[in-house]
């Protein structure tokens, strides 16, 4: 059916439909100096050393995982209340996913006391998720991973730009950091992820594993840089290509004031609802300025309730759709 309120609305203006056509008619596809301008603008904008583009959120992880040395034997604890792409990623390296419970249920972040208490031997990194845009007590987990030798890869798929309550951008208290622009984020590129982080040997390995490995890539070639290429590692197909990165630069234009209106309206929901019977809103009125509100997330008295409000909701043309079940 057509939502008159739908979960999410991608707005595509002439100027993006316009980055797309020109990056399409210069011939040039695959990764390329669109691509490569993209990393430098993304790194600037969230104060990393290096931003390395990726084709998913989901890739961003892998390569963050393997990069890191997390594999075969190690556990890697993440929140339980999580999209499954981040352990799933955690499977594909061959490492053991250790579920962590939420604070509450005015943050449904991790809690970084139940990760305490859940790491063992075998523990070698920690994968926090800023969910629905509010990022996780990220120093606390920082610190927890000093203490212990973890590796600390952060989720900031549904993030981009939120700052911790300590006033840090996402992405850049942990080891790395991994953003995705799929359709539903406030960044979108249909497709498309980053990697970001001040270590820069672990950023040169993504960078090199994200294009099998190879030496060269074709952009390097085609530019005389480098007449052949070698195999270093078992790497992957995992780049952005030209036309989505010419996307991204259009709308990272737009960004700031995009995420503004966000915050807006979710302090006019917040109020809307501040006294309804048996709703409530996770996170506080304090935090609605630091996050990015990737969804405006409502908690109900149980199951049917839920489910009441969905059909009523639906009724009135407004979407709605269980969390996390969003990519």
């Amino acid at each position: 059916m057509a939502w008159d309120l739908p979960v999410h609305d991608v707005s595509m203006p002439e100027s993006d439909v316009q980055a797309v056509l020109t990056a399409y008619r210069d011939g040039w596809l695959t990764m390329g100096p669109r691509s490569q301008e993209f990393e430098r603008r993304f790194a600037e904008r969230t104060g990393s050393a290096v931003a390395v583009a990726v084709s998913s959120g989901t890739a961003a992880l892998h390569l963050s995982l393997i990069a890191a040395g997390v594999g075969p034997g190690d556990e890697v604890l993440l929140p339980a209340l999580s999209y499954v792409a981040a352990p799933a990623t955690v499977r594909a390296v061959g490492a053991t996913p250790i579920f962590v419970d939420s604070v509450g249920p005015g943050d449904p972040n991790l809690d970084v006391d139940d990760a305490l208490a859940r790491i063992s031997p075998r523990t070698r990194a920690i994968m926090p998720v800023h969910l629905a845009g509010y990022a996780c007590d990220i120093e606390a987990v920082a610190g927890l991973a000093g203490e212990h030798g973890l590796v600390v890869v952060e989720d900031c798929a549904q993030a981009i730009g939120a700052r911790s309550t300590g006033g840090a951008p996402v992405g850049t208290v942990g080891t790395l950091g991994c953003f995705s622009f799929s359709a539903r984020k406030q960044l979108t590129t249909g497709e498309g992820g980053m990697v970001v982080s001040d270590d820069e040997t672990l950023a040169a390995k993504v960078k090199s594993l994200r294009s099998h490995a190879m030496t060269s890539v074709t952009w390097d070639r085609h530019r005389g840089h480098a007449e052949s290429y070698d195999i270093l590692d078992i790497g992957f197909n995992y780049r952005l290509d030209e036309p989505r990165a010419a996307l991204a630069l259009a709308r990272l234009d737009r960004l700031t004031d995009e995420l503004d209106a966000r915050r807006a309206m979710v302090a006019d929901y917040r109020a809307a609802l501040a006294d309804v019977d048996g709703v409530s809103v996770p996170w506080t009125d304090e935090d609605v300025g630091r996050g990015t509100h990737y969804a405006f997330l409502v908690l109900l008295a149980d199951a049917t309730t839920r489910d009441r409000a969905a059909r009523a909701l639906a009724g009135q043309g407004i979407e709605t759709t269980r969390f996390p079940d969003l990519p």
